[in-house]
C-alpha cells in the first residue's frame, strides 16, 4: 500500500497544492515502483486547520483538490491499473465548520445538537475551568468554552486534538448511522476500503475520568495502571463490527484498516479479530530502536499476536505524522521520536539515515504481511528539518506554545524532475511548504535506472516481493550473533547486521538484493540488510 498525501504529490493547476488530477497523471508510477494499492489522506471540504483531517462534509471533495468527478476518474484510472484505493474517513471528529456544529453552537445546552457531541459545564466557580485534566495531542487543554448567544460564557467542548476538531459523541445512535451512511456513499463509487484515523479514539470512557499520564503512551515505556480513559476503550470494537458487516456486503476484497496507537500487540491484535478490521498499523514497530533485540522482540510479539487472532500483521516505517525514517534513524539510537526538527535542532545524520532507512525498508519489506509506504520514501527523502519556523502551518507548532516543530517537516511536496519548477511537482514555483534545495539530488528523474539509487532499491524489492510471495509467507528465526537480525521467508534467507563489524553470511547463500554494497569478501557490513536465496 502506497499512501497519497495529496496536497503534496502532484499539482496540476499550479496553485501549489496537490490535487486529484495531479495524483490521476501520476499513477503510472506506483505502477511502474510496483504499489498494489493506493491510500488517499483526505480530500474532503475543510477549512483545513489540520491539513484536511478537520473534515465539513464526508460526501463531497474539496475545491482545492478538485471536484467529485475528479475523485471518481482517479478511480476508474487506477483500477484500470490494477491498482486499488483506500481513502481516509475521520471519525473521531468533525470540523468546527461541520453543519452539525455550527447547529449545536447556535443551540442550548441539553439540546439534541450538542448530544451529537461532547458538552459539558466546566469546573470551579462560574464554570471557568476545563470539566477535566485530558491535554490535546497538539498541545494545551482538550477543552474549549463556547460563548453563548447572550455573550455569556457558556460549556466546554471536548476536542482531543485541534479546537478546530470537535470529538463527536459515539453513544448517539445518529453518529452511527451517520457514518454508516458515509461508508456506503464511498463504497457505491467504487473505494476498496477506508483507513480510520483514530481508530482507537471514538468512544471515550463514560465518567470522563481526570488523567495524568501521558495521553501517548506508545509514543515511549508502557503507561502503568489502567488504559486511558479517552484511548482504546473496549466499545470501540462493537462500532468496527457494525461496519465490517456493511463492507461484507459489496463485491469483492474492501478492506477497513486501522490507525490505532495500541499497544501492548495482543491489545492491538483485538482490532483485527476475524468479524473487525482487516489491518492494524504496527506503530510499536514503528517506535522500536534500530538494534538486533528491539527489532526481533516487536517482529516476534506481533507475528504471535496477529497470528493469534488469524490476521496479518501491518509494517508501516514512515507516514504523514512522524519524522521521516531516514531522517529518524540518523539520529542517535534510543533517542525517543521529535514531533518535528527545526534549524536550530540537533540535526540527524542524513548519509547514517539513509543508509539505515535503506536497511529498516528492505528488512520490512521482506516480512510476512502487508507493508506500507509513504510518498517520497521510495527516493529517500529526508526530513525537511531547516524549515523556517515562519512557514510552518502544523497546528502542533501553535498549540504547543512553539515548543513542538510539528509535522510539516515530512509533508513537504515530494519531488519528481531535478530542474523543473517547484521540482516537477507543479508547473511554477509555488509549493505551499518550502522546498529544500536539497530536494534536487532526490528527484526521480535522478535516480530511474540508476543502479544502487534508492528508487531503484524499492522497485526490485517490490518487484521480489511479489516472485517470491513474502506478504504471504511465513517467518522463521535464524539463529546469529546478538547483533545481527537473521530469519527466513520461504526460499530467502534476510539478514541485517546492527554490529560494528562485518556479518558473515552463511556458506552457500547466494546474495540477489542488498541496501548496500557487500564486502569484498561477501560479508554484510554494518547497518546493511541483505536478501539471500539458500
Amino acid at each position: 500500500m502506497y499512501q497519497i498525501y495529496p496536497r503534496s504529490f502532484a499539482d496540476s493547476d499550479g496553485d501549489g497544492i496537490g490535487d486529484l488530477p495531479g495524483i490521476t497523471a501520476r499513477l503510472d508510477h506506483l505502477v511502474e515502483l510496483g504499489a498494489d494499492a493506493v491510500w488517499l489522506s483526505p480530500f474532503y471540504p475543510s477549512p483545513q486547520a489540520d491539513a484536511g483531517y478537520d473534515v465539513a462534509d464526508y460526501r463531497g471533495v474539496d475545491p482545492i483538490f478538485g471536484r467529485l468527478e475528479d475523485i471518481d476518474k482517479l478511480l476508474t484510472q487506477a483500477h484500470s491499473r490494477g491498482l486499488r484505493v483506500i481513502v481516509d474517513l475521520v471519525p473521531n471528529h468533525t470540523s468546527s465548520a461541520h453543519p452539525w456544529f455550527v447547529e449545536a453552537l447556535a443551540s442550548t445546552p441539553g439540546s439534541a445538537a450538542r448530544q451529537r457531541y461532547i458538552f459539558r459545564d466546566g469546573r470551579g466557580a462560574g464554570g471557568d475551568k476545563p470539566p477535566n485534566s485530558w491535554q490535546s495531542v497538539f498541545g494545551g487543554p482538550a477543552w474549549t468554552r463556547v460563548t453563548d448567544a447572550d455573550g455569556a460564557p457558556g460549556q466546554w467542548y471536548l476536542h482531543l486534538f485541534d479546537a478546530g476538531q470537535p470529538d463527536l459523541n459515539w453513544d448517539h445512535p445518529e453518529i452511527r448511522a451517520e457514518f454508516g451512511d458515509i461508508l456506503r456513499f464511498w463504497l457505491d463509487r467504487g473505494v476498496d476500503g477506508f483507513r480510520v484515523d483514530v481508530a482507537h479514539g471514538l468512544v471515550k470512557q463514560a465518567d470522563l475520568a481526570d488523567w495524568h499520564y501521558p495521553d501517548e503512551p506508545v509514543s515511549g515505556e508502557p503507561v502503568e495502571g489502567p488504559r486511558p480513559p479517552m484511548w482504546d476503550q473496549d466499545g470501540v470494537h462493537d462500532i468496527y463490527r457494525d461496519w465490517r458487516s456493511i463492507l461484507d456486503k459489496y463485491p469483492g476484497d474492501r478492506v477497513l484498516v486501522a490507525e490505532a496507537w495500541v499497544q501492548p500487540a495482543e491489545r492491538l491484535a483485538a482490532y483485527v479479530r476475524p468479524d473487525e478490521m482487516h489491518q492494524a498499523f504496527n506503530f510499536e514497530y514503528l517506535e522500536a530502536a534500530w538494534t538486533a533485540p528491539a527489532q526481533y522482540a516487536v517482529i516476534d510479539r506481533s507475528l504471535a499476536a496477529t497470528d493469534a487472532v488469524g490476521a496479518p500483521t501491518t509494517w508501516v516505517l514512515s507516514n504523514h505524522d512522524v519524522l521521516r525514517h531516514a531522517s529518524r534513524l540518523g539520529l542517535p539510537v534510543g533517542t525517543i521520536r521529535p514531533r518535528g526538527i527545526g534549524a536550530d535542532d540537533p540535526q540527524p545524520d542524513a548519509a547514517l539515515g539513509l543508509r539505515r532507512a535503506r536497511a529498516a525498508t528492505l528488512m520490512m519489506l521482506a516480512l510476512p504481511g502487508s507493508a506500507y509506504l509513504y510518498q517520497g520514501e521510495e527516493l529517500g527523502l529526508p526530513e525537511h528539518t531547516t524549515m523556517a519556523d515562519d512557514a510552518r502551518q502544523d497546528p502542533t507548532w501553535v498549540r504547543s506554545g512553539q515548543t513542538e516543530r510539528g509535522r510539516d517537516g515530512c509533508r513537504v511536496p515530494i519531488p519528481w524532475e531535478a530542474d523543473a519548477p517547484s521540482y516537477g511537482f507543479g508547473p511554477t514555483d509555488s509549493s505551499w511548504l518550502p522546498q529544500p534545495a536539497v530536494w534536487a539530488e532526490y528527484a526521480l528523474d535522478r535516480q530511474r535506472d540508476v543502479p544502487g539509487s534508492t528508487y531503484e532499491l524499492y522497485r526490485t524489492a517490490l518487484r521480489l516481493r511479489r516472485d517470491l510471495a513474502l506478504g504471504t509467507g511465513r517467518l522463521s528465526w535464524v539463529d546469529g550473533p546478538e547483533d545481527v537480525l537473521a530469519f527466513r521467508n520461504g526460499e530467502l534467507l534476510v539478514v541485517t547486521n546492527f554490529g560494528a563489524e562485518p556479518a558473515a553470511l552463511p556458506e552457500g547463500a547466494e546474495p540477489i538484493h542488498a541496501s548496500a554494497a557487500l564486502d569484498p569478501d561477501g560479508r554484510v557490513p554494518t547497518d546493511v540488510t541483505v536478501w539471500a536465496r539458500v
